[in-house]
């Protein structure tokens, strides 16, 4: 935009800003020459960055009111899809908020790549956001020099060839580029450009292959076209290997893979899972596995390339090996025999023809050759099978169990809890349960019996330290107050004994405490409300609160005259009871509505009924205090002073009304300012005058404005005007809620 053109918009947006007093307008960014000395004269489509060029500039205008002294104005980017979810944050200047045309200077963020990225402004005061610019590509190109491509498994792109057999398939894919995975490509066939974006592209046909960066329309400023990979199809012989006499070996055994094309020149790599365990090698058409090697078991492949043939791999072989097996433990770490009583240990194994020796701290147990030993708590010690297979080449193979310690307990030890939520006051009953059983050694390990032992224990609970007659399971149920205390319990089996932690009850009365109200208004001190309750409060300690607070009056009613949230509290045996609460309010008196208000102005000889709502009755009276209705309307006839009393609950809202004749004379066009009291002032009818929504406005035969006033007092001109003329005129208007109810002039004679 020229720079004329836009100083004469922003001038005109100023004055538009005057007449309309609209807020600010923020536009969208745009696309400018660079500012950079010397500056450009072509707008940027396309931001192409890169380590060696990174400037950027975009025009904004904004349009007045004025922002505050204190905004900034801040320069956003959307991400590559247009979306201002996350915006980033590319440049802001507080020092701009005078100037409604300006520059914004950027640079692109390192990982900027798309086509579809937008910028907006945002003022921070007041705040305020411009909308969205057009979308433009942008791409930092951190790389900008040429990748290099190469056949899958090859150690670099070799002599530039690579061969695919028929039917099959190689991969060709980009290497030696950090974070490769982090762009998209562009991949050509003999100049055709394909669809497969990712870094590596899977080849059937044959063709010169290269591949570049896809930086969109910054690809060509990328320079970063591959090397080519010239492609030839080649007739697959049918590479494989040889069934063996056995897939499964035994430890020492070997066995040899052979090809099934041998003695034709061609050089051969063998494979283990995948892996090369052999470099290539002519004529090297077999392979023996060592099962004396750790880790021989596994899949096996082979490898041919040569003359007349293309780079083929044959299918998988897998070797096994026949001396593998698992033998699982199938107790715990630790087992806790008690004394007098037993414990199985027991092992297993999916292997078949296996033999079995138990093992007590190294030394084997005479006559344990099954798969499961019985202990009794004498036989305490680390024990372990060891499983070995009896039958075939791999008859001496065996492996040994995870270990087993066995252990007796020096002590036991035992918990409680409550069953479900428990707080002290609160519940009406609670079940006390025991939780856990723990056996404890000689060094103070501890292991979990609970499930071993709770059936076949001894329980006697105890109240404040005494039997509680018949509770003798491993829990107890408690509902009544008289049984608040505290709790343990006492557990007994074979020579041990266990006494648990120790748990307080402290139940409440399942009792309802309410209380009630004379009213739930509050008018004041002279008519209080009384509050009580029903339940026979003799005896007891109990305290009144209001809003929380004790009120600290032990009466069983209260007069209260401040509104809040009233509640009584008793103690029952060391608990409280809460009643439930009364809400009382204070009177609103603008429940009580007039809809003729309090000053009523009528034509002499007519009438204007009022009618009052919000209240239960209705009072009206005169000036003599004469009751002239209860109804909730009243016609009024003359003028004069009147009072409604109406009543809301217990409470009475009192509403004084003035009735007056409306005025007959007109608003006077002359007025004579001579000090002789004697029409010195301009007086208007009432009808106008003493009006909160009545405005007068007073002008000089200039136009100017010398007086504007909302309920006008009968009060213009005042006493120390002055009027350097005879005969001056002014003009006036008279409105209500933007209309012009009267309008004229006024002739001032001194």
């Amino acid at each position: 935009m020229d720079q004329k053109l836009r100083l004469a918009t922003a001038l005109l947006c100023g004055l538009l800003w005057i007449h309309s007093g609209s807020a600010q307008v923020l536009n969208a960014p745009e696309a400018a020459p660079n500012q950079t000395p010397p500056a450009g004269s072509t707008p940027w489509s396309a931001a192409c960055a890169s380590g060696s060029f990174n400037d950027y500039w975009v025009n904004f205008t904004w349009s007045p009111p004025l922002v505050n002294a204190d905004n900034e104005f801040i320069l956003e980017l959307s991400d590559a899809s247009g979306n201002f979810g996350s915006p980033v944050e590319l440049a802001r200047d507080g020092s701009k908020n005078t100037n409604f045309d300006f520059y914004f200077q950027f640079t692109l963020p390192s990982n900027t790549r798309g086509e579809g990225y937008r910028l907006r402004v945002r003022s921070t005061s007041p705040a305020q956001t411009s909308p969205a610019s057009a979308a433009y590509p942008m791409y930092y190109l951190d790389v900008n020099s040429g990748i290099t491509i190469r056949p899958q498994g090859q150690a670099d792109f070799g002599d530039g060839t690579a061969e695919v057999c028929d039917g099959n398939s190689i991969t060709l894919e980009v290497y030696n580029l950090p974070n490769a995975n982090t762009y998209q490509y562009n991949w050509y066939r003999s100049g055709t450009l394909l669809a497969d974006k990712g870094p590596s592209i899977s080849v059937t046909q044959g063709g010169m292959y290269n591949a570049e960066i896809d930086y969109g329309a910054c690809s060509g400023s990328g320079n970063t076209l591959s090397n080519l990979i010239d492609v030839t199809t080649g007739v697959s012989l049918g590479i494989a290997i040889n069934p063996p006499a056995k897939t499964a070996l035994c430890a020492g055994e070997t066995l040899v893979l052979e090809a099934n094309i041998s003695g034709q020149g061609l050089t051969y790599t063998w494979f283990k899972d995948g892996s090369p365990v052999t470099t290539p090698t002519v004529d090297d058409s077999d392979f023996v596995v060592d099962a004396s090697t750790a880790g021989f078991e596994g899949d096996y492949q082979v490898e041919i390339f040569g003359p007349g043939a293309c780079v083929e791999q044959s299918a998988p072989v897998a070797i096994t090996n026949a001396g593998n097996f698992t033998v699982n433990r199938d107790n715990p770490a630790s087992v806790v025999v008690l004394p007098g009583r037993t414990a199985v240990l027991s092992v297993s194994t999916a292997a078949s023809g296996v033999t079995y020796q138990w093992f007590r701290n190294g030394t084997p147990v005479s006559g344990a050759t099954n798969s499961t030993l019985t202990v009794s708590d004498s036989e305490t010690g680390t024990y372990f099978a060891r499983v070995s297979l009896t039958g075939g080449a791999c008859a001496s193979t065996s492996v040994d169990s995870e270990p087993v310690s066995v252990v007796a307990p020096a002590s036991l030890e035992m918990d409680i809890a409550y069953n479900g939520s428990y707080s002290d006051c609160s519940n009406t009953s609670v079940v006390l349960e025991v939780t856990g059983i723990r056996a404890i050694d000689g060094t103070g390990n501890a292991t979990d019996v609970t499930s071993d032992l709770m059936a076949g224990m001894s329980f006697q609970w105890f109240l404040d330290g005494n039997p509680v007659g018949g509770a003798t399971a491993s829990s107890i149920s408690l509902a009544d107050i008289a049984e608040n205390g505290d709790y343990h319990v006492e557990a007994s089996i074979s020579t041990y004994n266990a006494n648990s932690n120790t748990l307080g009850v402290r139940l409440r009365v399942d009792e309802t405490l309410a209380i009630n109200s004379t009213d739930t208004t509050v008018c004041g001190p002279a008519e209080p409300v009384t509050l009580s309750t029903g339940t026979d409060l003799s005896g007891l300690t109990y305290d009144w609160y209001r809003d929380g607070v004790n009120l600290n009056r032990a009466t069983a009613s209260i007069d209260v005259s401040t509104p809040g949230v009233y509640q009584l509290v008793i103690q029952r045996n060391g608990c409280p009871v809460p009643s439930n609460e009364v809400t009382l309010s204070s009177l609103d008196e603008d429940l009580i509505t007039l809809d003729q208000g309090n000053d009523i102005r009528i034509p002499e000889g007519t009438s204007r009924t009022v009618n009052a709502s919000g209240g239960e009755t209705y009072r009206w009276y005169d000036s003599n205090n004469t009751q002239l209705s209860t109804a909730s309307s009243f016609s009024f006839t003359e003028e004069g002073q009147y009072l409604l009393i109406a009543t809301i609950g217990g409470c009475e809202v009192a509403r004084a009304i003035t009735v007056s004749y409306l005025d007959t004379f007109r608003v006077p066009n002359v007025i004579s300012v001579n000090g002789d009291g004697i029409n010195d002032q301009w007086i208007i009818p009432n009808t106008y005058s003493g009006k909160a929504d009545v405005l007068v406005t007073i002008y000089n035969d200039k136009g100017e404005e010398v007086f504007n006033e909302a309920n006008y007092q009968n009060n213009w001109p005042a006493s120390a005007s002055s009027f350097p003329a005879q005969n001056m005129v002014f003009y006036y208007k008279i409105r209500s809620g933007g209309k012009v109810l009267k309008q004229g002039t006024i002739t001032v004679i001194r």
